[in-house]
């Protein structure tokens, strides 16, 4: 760290500098206020979306003996995530994904060689897959959300408990050797004012 400068040039620049410490900090702040509502958000939506594949998983429980049975077309593919679609969106400077939807291979089995069941218990594996995909995107929201949030934390955090009491400090050190300075000054001219008028009363005395 530099030397700090007792100048008064160096007390305009520190006081620039803790100007602009002061104008930047309320941006800091609502960014990381809206970052936190953010993260909480995405947690309710994932803790949301777990209890409704929880849900569907139970509804896929009842088909489970079902599938065991000899099926004449591969329940795997027609239930395999083909793509997933996002969107993304800047939110506090950070560009987070959305979930949008889930492709699945097209059903080309024939629906007569197969149980009645078939189509119900496959709608069920599929929606527990989407379910899956939409919770792992909304995951990745929020790890991004969250490692934004540390980062506008930390310079908040270096804002007001670093840069701006140094900038405080070092202002109030420099006024008050300037302010010293200034006393020193005073009191030398006035000494010297009474030695001079002393001076000038003893020349008169003398004539």
């Amino acid at each position: 760290m530099a030397e700090l400068k007792i100048t008064k040039n160096e007390l305009r620049n520190q006081q620039s500098k803790l100007n602009q410490l002061r104008k930047y900090l309320p941006t800091l702040q609502l960014k990381k206020a809206l970052l936190q509502a953010e993260v909480s958000e995405a947690r309710l939506e994932i803790y949301g979306l777990e209890e409704e594949r929880d849900g569907e998983k139970r509804a896929v429980d009842d088909y489970a003996s079902l599938f065991t049975q000899q099926i004449p077309c591969d329940v795997h593919h027609f239930t395999a995530i083909q793509h997933i679609y996002k969107r993304y969106e800047n939110i506090a400077g950070a560009e987070v994904p959305f979930f949008e939807g889930a492709d699945f291979a097209p059903i080309t089995y024939d629906l007569f060689e197969t149980p009645v069941w078939l189509e119900a218990g496959l709608a069920g594996i599929k929606a527990v897959s989407k379910l899956n995909a939409h919770i792992g995107v909304t995951r990745e929201k929020l790890s991004i959300l969250e490692h934004e949030l540390r980062e506008v934390t930390i310079r908040v955090n270096l804002f007001e408990k670093i840069l701006i009491p140094r900038c405080e400090k070092n202002i109030k050190k420099i006024k008050v050797f300037l302010g010293d300075q200034q006393l020193a000054a005073v009191s030398q001219a006035k000494v010297a004012k009474a030695k001079i008028l002393q001076r000038e009363e003893g020349e008169l005395h003398a004539y």
